[in-house]
């Protein structure tokens, strides 16, 4: 009896003792999988920094590897070689797109050299003051605007800014170059080995096949509305602005064609911020008519195409409205550079998706 009132009483304490070494048992687990997710992140957090400096080159090559797609499957279809239908792609990207684009920035260049040293000589300062010398009320007005405002010293800080500004532009040219080649040569990686790098995406994402078939489908949506039909509105309306600036006899035109041109992507809003100041600037240089003309012609045509153009090539992939969008690609700018305008609206879509997988996931749940 003995014996069997000790062998009961140590089950007893063993059973008192196993909830304490399962506590500590998923204790440690907790542990080591916090461990395991702050050590993660570090890693990752390091990787991003570490590729940061490139991430111009990355998204351009992500963005031509997906607005290229359709071409490449067509020609890697015709082929029946990865490799070198890769390598014809990639001849033909830099035949089509990448030299016509060097071609333009190199004439953009010359025109800001030109005037980056009007601006360092002095010449478009004496312009400003001789135009303000013609127009003492306007020049009163500002001044009454501010009366802090001292404005031969606004005038010296906004030259001074726009020629630094202009310097910096015109000496980034070699890393531009880096960034060229880097976009290049990952390029070449994404024709060739594009399922391999979706593969890899779907097995790192923590999602569903068909979660993850949405997720990629709204982000190439988005790419292709970004940058396609982006890039089609803003050339027209560059175009079409551009055409006014030289009937005009606005100087430099192509120089602020080309402003019209890079501030387009900015939805609704980023040709008025060129028009408008050309036409204010012919006002005050007496050109009263060719003010009024450019102000119809930018209202009515310029900033209004727009809207008309918009919708028909891009229909419903972006399935955004236009304040997020504009949002985004300020954002982006903000934050990322060049890169944003295509970044800012894409991390948009994501977040977005997300949201939509997680609200469905939920209702599931609930039912």
């Amino acid at each position: 009896m003995n014996d069997e009132a000790n062998r009961a009483e140590a089950q007893g304490n063993r059973t008192l003792m196993e909830p304490d070494r399962s506590t500590r048992a998923d204790a440690t687990t907790t542990w080591k999988n916090t461990s395991l997710f702050l050590l993660t992140f570090g890693i990752l957090l390091v990787c991003a920094l570490i590729v940061y400096p490139f991430l111009a080159g990355i998204t351009g090559a992500v963005v031509l590897a997906t607005v290229t797609a359709k071409p490449y499957d067509w020609l890697k279809s015709r082929l029946h070689s990865p490799t070198l239908s890769a390598t014809i792609a990639l001849v033909a990207v830099v035949l089509i797109i990448v030299l016509p684009v060097s071609t333009v920035l190199a004439g953009l260049g010359q025109n800001a050299l030109a005037l980056a040293n009007a601006v360092r000589d002095g010449s478009v300062q004496r312009s400003v003051d001789t135009v303000l010398a013609h127009h003492p009320t306007v020049t009163a007005l500002l001044r009454d605007t501010s009366a802090k405002l001292d404005l031969e010293q606004a005038t010296q800080s906004a030259t001074a800014m726009l020629a630094s500004w202009l310097g910096r532009v015109l000496s980034n040219s070699l890393a531009a170059l880096i960034q060229l080649v880097i976009m290049l040569f990952l390029l070449f990686f994404l024709y060739r080995d594009r399922q391999q790098a979706i593969s890899a995406v779907r097995l790192l994402l923590p999602l569903q096949d068909r979660e993850t078939d949405y997720l990629l489908g709204r982000v190439a949506d988005t790419i292709y509305a970004t940058v396609l039909g982006r890039l089609v509105v803003a050339s027209v309306q560059a175009t079409l602005a551009g055409l006014a600036y030289w009937a005009l006899g606005v100087p430099a035109p192509f120089l602020w064609a080309m402003v019209t041109l890079a501030l387009s992507f900015i939805p609704g809003l980023g040709a008025f911020l060129v028009w408008v100041p050309v036409a204010v600037y012919l006002g005050l240089a007496d050109h009263w008519v060719k003010a009024v003309i450019l102000a119809g012609w930018g209202s009515l045509v310029v900033s209004t195409i727009d809207n008309v153009l918009y919708p028909i090539l891009v229909g419903s992939r972006l399935r955004l409205h236009t304040i997020p969008i504009f949002l985004s690609v300020l954002g982006g700018i903000a934050l990322l550079g060049v890169p944003g305008l295509v970044l800012g609206p894409v991390v948009l879509t994501i977040a977005l998706a997300l949201l939509l997988i997680w609200r469905e996931r939920s209702g599931q749940l609930e039912r």
